[in-house]
């Protein structure tokens, strides 16, 4: 932290100097207001501690001249005269705060802690607001499936009345903290903070310490007072993901926010009013949870006023071509490819995995993909072997009587056969190239012995042409 200190007593500018040097602050000293101004612009310091009195330029030009520079800077105005009138000019102008001569040093360190307070709070409001620019909205949701695009119409209905609280609930990696940004997008809210905390990360005491602040001496590190993640998000919205995670203390403390728009920080005493709007989610059953006396009954239903679950990805696949494409675009981009689509047969293998991890899992695999991609198309022997080598899968779902490919027809267990067919063959082809037509090799791709290798191999009229 930066202190400019300008004052034309010498024995002020050198004990201030001695005192917060000692303490590990990088202090400047000016003489006079116009040094002053001219050591504000170049370096550029957190706290300046203005004189009312000063040669060349008067301590209330200086505030006025500081503030044209950075109309954010954190001034402290000193007068040894006592005029009221004249500290409430200089607050007028923008003095963060104002002291009397004489002062002590423990009065100059309340000031000071209160201002390094406002910087902490004031940069983590930037940060959010950063984090906000690069903002999500519904039409950026990828969405072909009727199932989806019903889940997106019911989301934007909850968005508009944006004190409602929400509860997401849906497997890992189905897009929870995707639509809780976008429903705080779509509302009244937008331009206020957007905050999320991973309930399941932190230890019990220090998500409490994170949500609801702490008083200075709480408890052994607590050397500052701190606000919690309730405050900072005021007016806007707070996502509490992995929300069947805490602990029934906090539980209890959540419940009180939701109900009376209140918090009390660790080791205060008394209750502060916060206007937010709650979305949680979580992974977890929660009805179980309270069926189990792990969760809340109340706080239970207080969360889910608005409940949206969010389906797993293969049960609308027909959203997985769309979104491999989308990730295809965004990591061109990021990697410098310039690859231009995805080949056929890898779109096959997509649309036929099961997803466990999601829409998250599909967007590492393109990632993946991507980055080992050297040509305009993105070929299926990039994708992971998991997903394209599933033998023992195929085989259990085939038989010795399935159609050639080609002969596919309006039956839908002769067309499950056929598509089977193909893919079986394909994964095979797969393999031979991977291990360059050794049949050892491939077949420990395959997960499947040599001799079924060349049993599959005959039955698709490969060796011939492979070799």
């Amino acid at each position: 932290m930066k202190i400019l200190i300008s004052d034309d007593e010498q024995l002020i500018r050198w004990s201030l100097e001695k005192h917060y040097s000692s303490l590990g602050y990088k202090v400047y000293t000016a003489e006079n207001g116009e040094e002053g101004v001219k050591q504000f612009s170049l370096y550029s310091p957190d706290v300046v501690f203005v004189d009312n009195k000063l040669p060349k330029m008067q301590g209330l030009e200086v505030i006025s001249k500081l503030k044209s520079i950075n109309e954010e800077a954190m001034i402290v105005f000193m007068t040894a005269y006592g005029s009221i009138e004249t500290a409430v000019k200089a607050i007028k102008l923008g003095a963060s705060e104002y002291v009397n001569k004489p002062f002590s040093f423990h009065e100059i360190d309340i000031v000071i802690e209160d201002i390094r307070h406002k910087l902490q709070i004031s940069s983590e409001l930037q940060l959010l607001r950063r984090q906000q620019k690069d903002t999500v909205t519904f039409e950026q949701i990828i969405a072909e499936s009727p199932k989806m695009k019903e889940i997106i119409h019911l989301a934007k209905k909850i968005a508009a009345t944006d004190t409602t609280t929400i509860l997401l609930l849906g497997e890992s990696g189905t897009g929870k903290d995707l639509f809780a940004r976008a429903i705080h997008n779509a509302s009244s809210r937008k331009d206020k903070p957007f905050v999320t905390i991973n309930c399941s990360s932190l230890p019990d005491t220090l998500l409490e310490s994170e949500l609801f602040g702490h008083e200075q001496g709480a408890f052994t590190d607590a050397k500052k007072l701190k606000k919690g993640f309730f405050e900072i998000a005021e007016g806007g919205t707070v996502f509490l993901d992995e929300i069947g995670e805490i602990n029934q203390a906090t539980q209890v403390k959540l419940l009180s926010v939701l109900e009376n728009k209140i918090v009390r920080r660790l080791g205060g005493t008394s209750d502060i009013p916060v206007e937010i709007r709650i979305i949680a989610a979580t992974n977890k059953d929660l009805k179980k949870s309270v069926e189990e006396k792990e969760f809340r009954e109340d706080l239970y239903y207080r969360l889910k006023v608005f409940q949206i679950n969010l389906p797993p990805l293969r049960d609308h696949k027909e959203d997985i071509p769309l979104l491999a494409k989308l990730f295809l675009y965004q990591f061109n981009a990021q990697f410098r490819k310039s690859i231009s689509t995805i080949e056929s047969s890898a779109i096959q293998v997509l649309n036929n995995y099961k997803w466990p991890g999601n829409v998250r899992e599909l967007r590492n695999v393109i990632e993946r993909a991507v980055i080992l991609e050297s040509n305009s198309l993105l070929h299926i022997e990039n994708l992971p072997g998991e997903i394209i080598n599933r033998p023992h899968e195929l085989i259990a779902r085939s038989s010795d009587s399935e159609p050639p490919p080609g002969k596919m027809n309006n039956d839908s267990e002769n067309g499950d056969a056929a598509f089977l067919y193909d893919l079986e063959k394909q994964a095979i082809i797969n393999a031979l190239e991977k291990a360059k037509y050794n049949q050892t090799k491939a077949s420990r791709l395959l997960g499947i012995t040599r001799d079924t290798l060349r049993y599959k191999m005959k039955k698709y009229s490969l060796k011939s042409k492979l070799g």
